[in-house]
């Protein structure tokens, strides 16, 4: 898996797999561990967790269960909207680094355009310039919040974390993030509620046409 994986090139000139292991809901402590060392096992070097998760303890300690060196993952997190603002987000950062056991992360996100996200992203370009944060990001943000953060920000965010799949495509706010050269990144890649669109007529005859998994077939969709 690992030598077949596809990236993304970032609009900071750094990159990402283009297939993510995301741990909302995984489970237990326990089971979030083995999950994440699972996943890093079989090939995945992007990890994706969230404050609001409660987890990124035990995703650290599935890495650290892996064997694999910190510098080969890249790690997502989250600031939730309740950790808004300049003073919170600085507060809510240092928990996360410690909580991973990291000294920086890869890729720090606002979670939800709500609340005082601009003086939340004010603290993370200052912690970007200390290479504590070494890129950021968006979840949420569809046209009008993106645009005009785009518009009132210094450092652009390289990723916008978004609902999206094949029932719910996003067409218009993919193309407004191609042209400002934001990667788009999906959440329920399969959906929320997953089986309808593994029963759907098109997926599983595509499936039985290429001789794949349903799964396949949309990540196939999502990458393409």
């Amino acid at each position: 898996m690992e030598e077949r994986m596809d990236f993304r090139i970032l609009n900071n000139g750094s990159f990402i797999p283009s297939i993510g292991y995301g741990t909302y809901k995984t489970g237990t402590e326990g089971e979030t561990e083995q999950a994440v060392s699972n996943a890093l096992s079989v090939g995945y070097r992007l990890l994706d967790t969230a404050a609001y998760y409660g987890n990124e303890e035990a995703v650290a300690k599935g890495i650290r269960a892996s064997g694999i060196k910190r510098t080969d993952i890249i790690i997502t997190t989250k600031i939730w909207h309740t950790d808004a603002g300049y003073d919170n987000t600085m507060r809510a950062v240092e928990s996360s680094l410690k909580k991973l056991n990291t000294n920086y992360i890869d890729i720090m996100l606002v979670h939800q355009p709500l609340g005082d996200y601009y003086g939340s992203w004010r603290a993370m370009e200052e912690l970007y310039d200390q290479n504590v944060l070494r890129g950021l990001g968006l979840s949420n943000f569809y046209e009008d919040r993106l645009i005009d953060l785009l518009y009132h920000c210094n450092v652009k965010p390289v990723v916008n974390q978004i609902e999206c799949h094949p029932f719910n495509q996003r067409q218009s706010l993919l193309q407004l993030m191609r042209k400002h050269q934001v990667v788009g990144m999906a959440w329920s890649p399969f959906t929320r509620d997953r089986q309808p669109i593994f029963d759907h007529p098109i997926i599983k005859s595509l499936a039985e046409k290429y001789g794949v998994s349903k799964h396949q077939i949309i990540l196939r969709w999502h990458i393409q």
